[in-house]
């Protein structure tokens, strides 16, 4: 995460592909320019997520040329090519042309997008705001004191506080009657299915079956199954089939840890079954999938 600031004319060009970014406008206003669809203008306390991987530019005005290109990898371009990695860096990650600058932005990326983030943020537009006035965000002014600190730990303060932020946003959006929030996001509100829900979030190696879920649930398993289906849209053991590969796809990308034991993490009883599951969902087999994303 890192503090903008700039003074007008001013415009950066966004290509880093990054799958979600977070702008926070703590001063002064900007324009979001896709290069499809509708451009959004940013006053102070309002917030935009940006969903890549598709490019956009963030000016004072729409019509100001951009100054600065942003790739991925974090590296940072005059338009001409020139690298500009250093030329705006303000302070501890604070970046741009001058540090009274009368527009202030606190932006937050997240540069992997896995399985799991994906059943929610594929839900979302490439692009959306929440407006100071139907959205008041607690964590600005906690964000606006820890960003400029220099302190061990720091970097995981700041992320978890991101973090925050981003399901406080995307739980104000999802309460938007405009929002198209997914089947099984809505049916955490029904208190049958979201306790489901739940339990099997919570803990996905459990032995479950239809019979000790409803059980749980306090209703028969014909009641459970059709209810399930009917508002999340699938099965429930279709649904944790694909919670818990979305869960191991994750692992194998993030963790080090063998198959075997990310099948008992996510409630397969060997290595052979998590992979002959995880091949005909996904196409390829766990080590294909983890060496893909180390490439």
């Amino acid at each position: 995460m890192i503090r903008a600031c700039f003074e007008p004319p001013w415009c950066i060009r966004i290509e880093d592909r990054a799958p979600l970014t977070v702008m926070l406008m703590v001063r002064g206003e900007a324009w979001i320019v896709p290069d499809a669809g509708e451009r959004m203008h940013l006053r102070a306390g309002d917030l935009a997520i940006a969903r890549g991987p598709d490019p956009y530019t963030c000016a004072d005005d729409p019509a100001t040329p951009p100054q600065a290109l942003i790739l991925p990898g974090a590296e940072c371009h005059y338009p001409d090519g020139r690298s500009l990695n250093g030329v705006m860096d303000l302070g501890v990650r604070t970046w741009g042309d001058r540090l009274d600058g009368s527009a202030v932005m606190l932006i937050g990326t997240y540069l992997w997008e896995g399985e799991i983030s994906g059943r929610l943020l594929n839900a979302l537009p490439p692009l959306l705001a929440l407006t100071a006035d139907v959205w008041d965000c607690p964590l600005t002014p906690l964000l606006m004191e820890e960003i400029v600190r220099d302190e061990p730990g720091q970097e995981v303060v700041l992320d978890r506080l991101l973090d925050l932020l981003v399901i406080a946003a995307l739980r104000a959006w999802f309460s938007r009657p405009e929002a198209a929030a997914p089947a099984w996001y809505r049916a955490l509100a029904d208190p049958v299915v979201g306790r489901v829900l739940r339990l099997l979030q919570d803990d996905p190696a459990h032995p479950w079956t239809v019979a000790t879920l409803a059980a749980k649930a306090g209703v028969s398993r014909a009641a459970l199954a059709r209810r399930f289906t009917e508002l999340v849209g699938e099965p429930l053991m279709t649904y944790l089939t694909e919670w818990r590969l979305a869960l191991a796809a994750d692992a194998l990308r993030d963790t080090d840890d063998t198959l075997e034991a990310i099948a008992r993490r996510v409630g397969y009883g060997s290595a052979f079954a998590l992979s002959s599951a995880f091949k005909r969902v996904y196409g390829v087999s766990p080590q294909e999938h983890r060496g893909r994303v180390a490439t």
